[in-house]
C-alpha cells in the first residue's frame, strides 16, 4: 500500500484548521488503497494553531505536527515538511483551503496510472477575489521572469503539489538557504502534469502575503534564478560611458570650431544626477546579489525546530 505524506504549512491558521482537517479527512476516506499521514508545520505562529494541532493528533494517530521556534516562513515550512515525510508520495498544500483537497485522487491517479508523470501540479485560471493591482502586477512578475531566467515558471503556479519521492528528494538536495520553491520546482525537472482550476478564496482569516511581502519574494526569485540583472547593470554602465565621450567629443566641437559656449550649472546638475542615479541603480543591483551570497555563506540552517508530536510524547 503506497504512503501518502500530505505536507501543510501553517501560520497563524487556527480559524481554518478545523474545517481543513474535516474536509481533507473526509476526501481521504475515499482513497482506500493509501495509507496517509498528515504533517501539520507550525511556522511560529502566535496564536491557537500549535493547541489545535496538539488536538488533532491526540484524536487521529495519522496527524503529525512540527513546531518552529520562530517564524522562518512559508519557504523554510515547505522544507522541512518534505524533509519529514516518510511518505512514497508527497503533497504540498494550504489550510486556507485555497487549495482544493478534493483534486487530491485525481493527482494520485495521474501519478500512479499516468507512469509518464513525476509531478501534478495545479495552476489558477483566474485571479478572482485579488485586488487589480495585486494581479497586474504578478502577471507582470511571470513575463518577466519568464523572458529573463531560463527556468520556466508558469503563470498562476500555486505551490499545492503532488510529487513523487525521487522528485521530493532533488528537491531537499537544493539546501539553499534563500528558497524560492516555485523556480525549484521547475529547475529540478521531472515532467509535470498541471491541473487547471478557477481561484478560490480563503475560508477564513486573512492572507499573510502583503504587496510589500509578493514584492521581495518576487525580487528573490529574480535573484535566485537570473544574473539578467547584472548583465543589465554592466550594459548599462558601457553605454553611458559611450554617451559621456560622444558628449564631451560634442562640445569640445561645438567650442573649437563654432565658438559656441557650453551650457553651464543647470546642464551639470541634471548630468550628475542622472549618472549618480544610474550607478546608485547599478549598485543596488550588486548588493542584492552580494547579500544573497553573504547569506548563503553563514550556512544558517533553514529552520529550527522546537517542539514535535514525538518530543511532547517523551514529556
Amino acid at each position: 500500500m503506497d504512503i501518502l505524506s500530505l505536507v501543510v504549512p501553517c501560520y497563524n491558521e487556527q480559524d481554518s484548521l478545523p474545517q481543513f482537517y474535516k474536509e481533507v479527512v473526509k476526501i481521504v476516506s475515499e482513497m482506500d488503497m493509501v495509507q496517509f499521514e498528515f504533517l501539520f508545520v507550525d511556522d511560529g505562529s502566535n496564536d491557537q494553531t500549535l493547541n489545535i494541532l496538539k488536538g488533532l493528533h491526540m484524536q487521529d494517530s495519522r496527524v503529525r505536527y512540527i513546531s518552529f521556534s520562530r517564524n522562518f516562513g512559508k519557504e523554510s515550512a515547505m522544507y522541512a515538511g518534505m524533509e519529514y515525510a516518510v511518505g512514497d508520495y508527497v503533497a504540498v498544500m494550504d489550510a486556507d483551503m485555497q487549495d482544493p483537497p478534493s483534486l487530491l485522487p485525481e493527482m494520485y491517479r495521474i501519478l500512479t496510472e499516468e507512469k509518464n508523470y513525476d509531478c501534478v501540479a495545479t495552476r489558477r485560471t483566474t485571479r478572482t477575489g485579488e485586488p487589480p493591482i495585486r494581479s497586474f502586477f504578478a502577471r507582470c512578475f511571470y513575463k518577466l521572469i519568464n523572458k529573463i531566467s531560463k527556468t520556466e515558471i508558469v503563470d498562476g503556479a500555486r505551490d499545492f503539489r503532488f510529487m513523487t519521492r525521487q522528485m521530493v528528494n532533488a528537491i531537499l538536495s537544493m539546501k539553499e538557504y534563500n528558497r524560492f520553491s516555485k523556480g525549484i520546482f521547475s529547475w529540478v525537472g521531472f515532467k509535470t502534469k498541471w491541473l487547471e482550476y478557477v481561484n478560490v478564496k480563503r475560508i477564513a482569516g486573512e492572507t499573510k502575503w502583503s504587496f510589500w511581502k509578493l514584492l521581495l519574494y518576487s525580487l528573490n526569485g529574480i535573484i535566485a534564478f537570473s544574473t539578467a540583472p547584472l548583465a543589465i547593470a554592466s550594459i548599462t554602465g558601457f553605454l553611458f560611458c559611450i554617451i559621456a565621450v560622444i558628449m564631451a567629443i560634442v562640445f569640445a566641437v561645438k567650442t573649437l570650431v563654432w565658438g559656441d559656449p557650453v551650457p553651464g550649472f543647470p546642464t551639470l546638475i541634471c548630468v550628475i544626477l542622472l549618472v549618480g542615479g544610474i550607478q546608485l541603480f547599478c549598485i543596488g543591483i550588486l548588493g542584492q546579489y552580494l547579500a544573497k551570497t553573504y547569506l548563503e555563506t553563514k550556512e544558517r540552517p533553514i529552520y529550527i525546530i522546537k517542539e514535535t508530536e514525538q518530543s511532547d510524547a517523551h514529556t
